[in-house]
């Protein structure tokens, strides 16, 4: 399989891992809509929402609630916006949910190195 993701939580291709656990992998993308934008990837291959199992989804959820205080601990978050795509608007085809943070007023874009520094 070619997947960008499964290459990811193999260790492959290097990553910003923040949160690693049995079940999932979260890492800093590589291209941030804006900073603290994340990945929460699940360690087995599902293609979308319609092919993950519910307790895998639901585990995705509740470290979507932890990486969510990280960032409001870190990167002084105002709000949290989260984005799922599937088929047409899914470029990987590997079930990941995009955790994109919120700011009142935006600061300077800031690399996903100097994120990671800031958030470990």
């Amino acid at each position: 399989m070619d997947c960008i993701f499964c290459k990811i939580v193999n260790g492959e291709i290097p990553s910003y891992t923040i949160y690693e656990d049995d079940i999932v992998k979260v890492f800093l993308d590589t291209n941030p809509d804006v900073n603290g934008h994340t990945l929460i990837v699940p360690k087995k291959h599902y293609q979308d929402l319609f092919d993950i199992d519910d307790k895998t989804l639901s585990h995705i959820m509740d470290i979507a609630r932890k990486i969510d205080k990280l960032l409001k601990d870190k990167l002084h978050t105002d709000g949290l916006t989260l984005v799922q795509n599937n088929g047409l608007k899914q470029e990987v085809k590997h079930f990941h949910l995009h955790l994109k943070p919120q700011y009142k007023k935006e600061g300077p874009k800031l690399s996903p190195q100097e994120i990671y520094n800031i958030l470990k």
